[in-house]
């Protein structure tokens, strides 16, 4: 696998199931940002396919981490504890370029990243669209989970999500970026004053400099 390679991906044996990695490696890496799709998509997903994009000219290189579930085709997520154990069995394939990893995902892949970052020695967590809880039941929280995470931690959350607006969330040891009018998925309303794509740019800008300071 070419350190300069657009992307490569390779498969990786978990003990719940086959998982496959989709690398975009960077130029002069200095961080891998390893990041998961949550329980409703793929790495298909927009804000996913624009931070592997954007972030290898920054020095990271992007690891789209598909977990067994979707790779065997499947259409409902496992439970949390199978989730998390597919992301440990991925640790050593993304820990291997010998450098600094950030565990990151969106939604429930936010989650597995806050809950086994300090065992996983992770550098850092990204958490995209955090379902800090269901829509409509603000009492079942999950900041619990956020805060727990333990290392430093960037929450990147549309104005607009149903699983927890930026306001909702607890004071804490993370950073909070706000997207603008963005929903569950960073989608925007055609009648919101942005576009589509600066959205997209507020996320990646938001990571870009997050990553920065992290070393």
């Amino acid at each position: 696998m070419s350190p300069t390679s657009a992307a490569a991906t390779e498969t990786v044996e978990t003990e719940a199931g086959t998982a496959r990695v989709t690398w975009h490696h960077a130029p002069e890496p200095r961080l891998v940002l390893a990041v998961s799709h949550g329980a409703g998509g793929g790495i298909e997903a927009r804000d996913l396919q624009a931070l592997a994009a954007a972030l290898p000219a920054h020095g990271v290189s992007v690891a789209l981490v598909e977990q067994p579930w979707r790779v065997a085709g499947r259409k409902v997520a496992p439970a949390p504890k199978t989730l998390d154990t597919g992301w440990r069995g991925l640790w050593p394939a993304l820990t291997r370029p010998g450098l600094p990893v950030i565990s990151g995902g969106r939604s429930a892949g936010a989650r597995v990243a806050c809950r086994t970052a300090t065992e996983l020695d992770a550098r850092a967590v990204l958490a995209l669209s955090f379902p800090l809880h269901p829509p409509g039941k603000p009492e079942k929280s999950r900041a619990a989970e956020l805060l727990g995470a333990g290392v430093p931690t960037l929450v990147v959350q549309g104005g607009n999500d149903p699983f927890g607006r930026p306001e909702e969330f607890p004071e804490g040891g993370f950073e909070l970026a706000e997207v603008p009018y963005g929903d569950h998925s960073f989608a925007v309303p055609k009648r919101a004053p942005v576009t589509q794509e600066a959205t997209l740019e507020t996320v990646t800008d938001a990571v870009v400099r997050w990553a920065a300071s992290l070393g």
